[in-house]
């Protein structure tokens, strides 16, 4: 069956659309010029979604499922979590069709490119679309309130909602098979790998089991164009070992490290990797796997100025970015090649938006200043993004308190790397988060001269969601805790720290 098969007069009725599955869908299908009628038993009021449906032609049933919803349709499209022994489903009386019978018989009607890796590929994926719509290229949008929107079905879906363009973050909550499924389910074309480094490792278990969840990007995308950061011997090494043979575009920053980092090989051995943010930098294995000379070098990098040049196979740029950070000289190049490579833009309409883009919400974000003390968050999560974060705002800034509201997807070990990296870094450290509190207090227990820089504020009960880590009140009394330290800037990490940002306004 195919989308021709149906005549333009059909009706579906979708239940579950304040869902987001339900919600693209009815989207897709009255884009494409079908009837649609929606029901859910949420109240309009209490539709987390309802605000997406604006703007097109659905008749929603709120509250319930009327009996006349059933005689309507031609087709119902129920959502995957209604039980066929709930009343609703036996009532369906019209041929059904199922989440996987939408996206096999309405593809994206659009060249589809991607954006994944562990850390940057918000930023990226937000640059890129900013690129595209500053020169007249519509990216579709899924326009679910409050959604990252990276992982599961979303990202297939939304590449099937009218725009120019796809440009899909492609996320993981650490569940092999879901990269995969997104790209191929998506008919992408090309994609952009920011950096593979340590994340879901209690789900996952090791590191390269988790660089293999990432690893089906390379896989199913063989034989098409990836653009990718060759500073990351993770991502060189599942090149070679998954025996990609499309166009491969590397990029790196001509920097010089400022440390050594030890990172698994895709042979079994230790690498020592010489970092110029964390898990990149310069890298020799004996099983061959070594830094290659990339087609694109950031150089002369003036972070104070937020300035780079560019060496491409076509000549020297100039970039001004709007961003702070050595990681971002990392994401803005990369996209840079993305808009060049995959948009077909020029270099110069491209650098327009660079130096305009002021970043995304929640990344390096200065909030407010209370009691003339900044106040940043953070939404640095894993210890790769934590350490290389931070790391930045030293280099910028000098010295800052480090609020930690962070509970790490890989459990303790994940808890403890990222808390000895705001060591390194932070001047005072207030945990605030649970997992950051139990690390805190064996720290101190080891070391009591530590009692000059932890500051334990109370032990918390809050239940980590995820990598939300803190409750809101947990937020606002770590950041009061640290405007009373010695010291002239905060800043606060981690998803909690960012969903709960207004309490350093009310602190204000």
């Amino acid at each position: 069956m195919n989308e021709f098969d149906f005549k333009k007069g059909t009706t579906f009725g979708v239940i579950g659309v304040c869902g987001a599955n339900g919600n693209l869908i009815a989207r897709i299908l009255e884009e494409r010029g079908f009837k649609v009628i929606a029901t859910d038993l949420s109240q309009k009021n209490d539709c987390r979604f309802a605000s997406a449906l604006e703007g097109y032609d659905i008749d929603v049933f709120y509250g319930k499922t009327p009996d006349a919803f059933f005689n309507k349709p031609d087709y119902v499209i129920p959502p995957a979590s209604l039980s066929k022994d709930s009343e609703v489903y036996k009532k369906i009386n019209k041929p059904i069709l199922e989440l996987k019978d939408i996206i096999e018989i309405f593809p994206p009607e659009k060249e589809v490119f991607g954006i994944t890796g562990t850390n940057g590929k918000t930023t990226s994926t937000t640059l890129l679309k900013k690129i595209a719509a500053d020169n007249g290229i519509l990216p579709c949008e899924h326009n679910l309130e409050g959604m990252q929107g990276n992982a599961e079905f979303i990202p297939i879906l939304q590449s099937r909602l009218n725009a120019d363009v796809g440009i899909l973050e492609v996320g993981t909550f650490g569940v092999p098979g879901t990269v995969g499924r997104i790209v191929k389910d998506t008919n992408m074309s090309g994609g952009l790998i920011t950096n593979i480094t340590p994340d879901h490792l209690k789900d996952l278990g090791s590191f390269m089991d988790y660089a293999n969840v990432k690893g089906e990007f390379i896989k199913e995308l063989n034989g098409k164009k990836l653009i990718v950061n060759g500073h990351d011997p993770t991502i060189m090494g599942l090149l070679r070992d998954l025996n990609y043979e499309g166009e491969v575009i590397t990029f790196g920053v001509d920097e010089t490290p400022d440390s050594i980092g030890i990172k698994e090989c895709v042979c079994g051995n230790e690498l020592a990797v010489k970092e110029i943010i964390s898990g990149c930098g310069y890298y020799f294995c004996k099983c061959g796997i070594t830094t290659p000379q990339v087609d694109y070098i950031a150089t002369n990098v003036d972070l104070n100025n937020r300035t780079f040049e560019l060496f491409t196979p076509e000549g020297k740029l100039h970039v001004q970015m709007a961003i702070d950070g050595l990681h971002n000289v990392y994401n803005v190049t990369g996209v840079i090649i993305a808009a060049h490579e995959f948009l077909k833009l020029p270099y110069e309409k491209i650098l327009e938006t660079v130096s305009t883009f002021t970043g995304v919400e929640g990344r390096m974000e200065k909030v407010d200043t209370v009691n003339g003390k900044t106040v940043f968050v953070d939404y640095a999560h894993n210890p790769a993004g934590v350490e290389t974060v931070l790391k930045e705002f030293q280099k910028l800034f000098g010295d800052f308190t480090t609020v930690i509201t962070v509970s790490s997807e890989s459990g303790y070990t994940g808890d403890l790397a990222i808390f000895n990296s705001v060591l390194k870094f932070s001047k005072f450290i207030v945990p605030a988060s649970c997992a950051s509190q139990r690390i805190a207090i064996e720290k101190l227990n080891e070391n009591s001269r530590l009692n000059d820089r932890i500051f334990l504020n109370h032990t918390s009960d809050f239940e980590k969601h995820g990598t939300l880590g803190a409750s809101k009140k947990d937020v606002k009394d770590g950041i009061k805790k640290a405007l009373n330290l010695d010291c002239e800037m905060i800043v606060a990490i981690g998803e909690a720290a960012t969903k709960f940002k207004s309490v350093i306004h009310d602190l204000s």
